[in-house]
């Protein structure tokens, strides 16, 4: 069963491990399950449960990735328990945000009793044993919706997994729900979602960020340690910039698109966000790697990222050599607010490396601009191809009709939303007779010296450049929606690294002043991942920007720790 959109109460039985939804059906199962101690009583019901475990994950250190997973191995944590208090957190605090389209409890539930008796029995546990983690919902899950943020997949439900579901599920981590998301990944806002907008933790009257804007939402309330997202302008950094966490945007290949609902092929990417570098090293160690389903993936062998990170000396970065990218003035001519307040966190992160005795040189990127206009007639020339395929014959919801022609066009007419209609019918006209070498040829030339300029700025002994993730910090809802080109314009800074293939890590790197997150982005050379987590992790040893959470968290952990005394 499918709890959707976070809209039930649910009971947990303690003794028998399972999940009895309210009514008659728990009365009968309570008065004979057990017998009716205080402390049974307590463990009954999940929100009050919860707060045992609780207080030991209020803590910022003992909710990572790691401290969950190295807690259950040592048995001091039931994987059982720890699903119930992240499935109380999604039911509590969900309702405000809408991160979430499916949250199925019972199927976490089940994997988590199945992990317990792993454990109880001795055998081998995976790398992110017992780690709830929310998958963004263009990523396919065996017998859960995936709808990618369309109402034209509402009810599609895939038969296999994605390929990083399956390594995700392999590394034991506990798949909770999908996560809301622009439509078919067209949007930075998470508002032109099929269903409902999300919302930013911080503000909820301001956007997560898109289009993987419920993954972040989930991250930053604390609702899930980690979450997959997906990336091909910008969409896995913007929302951890808007949200204050951390996103990767691996090299293109690195980690496979199987089971990837296709938005843009030559451009998409699958990453994780979390709250901390180090987490992020962790799950993408699970994620990259070659996979023979995809045939854009790499064969190059993959490192230990967490070792790297742990290594003597990793921290000095005395042999990294940092690009910085200023450019205020271009940002303040193309009308973005906050930009004092961007550039003043940013230079504060700049010194933060000098402190670290990275080199320091400035550059510039002076083809932001046609990056971004090559970016939005390539993005959309490849949906147009993409999206052929939902037609309510071989996928999508089937409307009634007299005749073939009428059936396409209800199905889709129906079933799309505006933005993606709008980047449709873009991408038919770029690849139009008469037009695809006026626009789209031209496309390709642009990136292709996009990616040539970049790769000579590697050349130059450069290992890092780094600039603002986004322009500004999280806009209001509704600010932007009715100007596409407004909207676009956020990706102008996050573009060129999508478009030359290139890693790319979002980090919190302050405040703005209305205390809204701001993101530091860092460019890596092609599969140079290492490198970005070690300077990403060096930054957040020496600040503590990522260890800040929104009240709504705040509230939520305290209410429950008074509770308990």
């Amino acid at each position: 069963m499918f709890w959707r959109f976070v809209g039930s109460t649910f009971f947990f039985c303690p003794t028998c491990r399972i999940v009895v939804h309210n009514g008659e059906r728990w009365k009968r199962h309570k008065s004979t399950c057990f017998q009716q101690s205080p402390l049974t009583r307590l463990q009954c019901h999940t929100k009050s449960f919860s707060t045992i475990i609780k207080k030991q994950l209020a803590d910022v250190d003992n909710s990572t990735v790691l401290s969950i997973t190295e807690n259950f191995k040592r048995g001091e944590w039931k994987a059982v328990d720890i699903v119930v208090e992240y499935l109380n957190r999604i039911h509590e605090m969900d309702k405000l945000l809408g991160a979430f389209l499916t949250v199925d409890a019972e199927r976490a539930l089940q994997k988590a009793r199945w992990l317990d008796e792993k454990w109880r029995k001795g055998e081998p546990l995976g790398p992110l044993a017992a780690v709830p983690v929310a998958v963004k919902d263009n990523l396919c899950t065996k017998g859960i919706p995936t709808t990618a943020g369309s109402r034209i997949l509402e009810n599609f439900i895939p038969g296999y997994d994605a390929t990083t579901v399956s390594r995700l599920e392999a590394a034991d981590a506990i798949v909770v729900g999908k996560t809301n998301m622009d439509e078919f990944g067209m949007g930075s806002s998470t508002e032109l979602s099929g269903f409902h907008p999300s919302k930013n933790p911080w503000d909820p009257s301001r956007v997560c960020g898109g289009s993987s804007g419920g993954s972040a939402a989930a991250v930053a309330s604390g609702m899930v340690p980690f979450a997959l997202g997906s990336d091909t302008g910008g969409s896995i950094r913007q929302p951890a910039s808007f949200c204050g966490i951390c996103g990767l945007k691996p090299t293109y290949g690195r980690v496979s698109r199987f089971g990837l609902v296709a938005f843009s092929s030559s451009l998409d990417t699958v990453g994780p966000m979390a709250s901390s570098v180090m987490e992020l090293a962790s799950v993408f160690q699970v994620l990259a790697g070659h996979d023979s389903m995809d045939s854009t993936s790499l064969l190059d062998k993959v490192p230990c990222y967490k070792d790297i990170l742990q290594e003597r000396g990793a921290l000095d970065l005395k042999d990294i050599k940092l690009g910085v990218v200023y450019d205020e003035r271009m940002l303040s001519s193309k009308g973005f607010g906050q930009v004092e307040d961007v550039m003043r966190c940013f230079q504060e992160s700049v010194r933060v490396f000098t402190h670290l005795n990275a080199k320091v040189v400035a550059i510039s990127l002076p083809f932001l601009e046609e990056a971004l206009a090559a970016y939005y007639v390539i993005a959309p020339s490849e949906a147009s191809s993409n999206l052929a395929r939902y037609d309510g014959v071989r996928f999508g919801i089937r409307q009634e009709a007299a005749h073939i022609s009428e059936l396409y066009q209800k199905s889709r007419g129906m079933g799309m939303g505006s933005e993606v209609k709008r980047r449709i019918l873009t991408g038919t006209f770029a690849l139009s007779s008469g037009y695809y070498d006026a626009y789209y040829r031209k496309a390709l030339q642009v990136r292709q010296l996009v990616s040539q300029q970049l790769k000579n700025l590697f050349q130059q002994q450069l290992d890092i450049i780094i600039c603002p993730t986004t322009p500004c910090a999280a806009f209001e809802l509704g600010e932007k929606i009715k100007d596409p080109v407004k909207m676009y314009m956020e990706d102008l800074l996050t573009i060129p690294a999508s478009l030359a293939g290139l890693p790319a890590l979002s980090v919190p790197m302050g405040f703005d002043s209305d205390h809204l997150p701001l993101g530091l982005q860092l460019i890596g050379n092609q599969q140079r991942e290492d490198i970005l987590f070690r300077a990403g992790h060096a930054f957040q040893l020496a600040t503590n920007w990522h260890r800040h959470r929104p009240l709504m968290y705040r509230n939520y952990v305290s209410t429950t720790t008074d509770a308990i005394h």
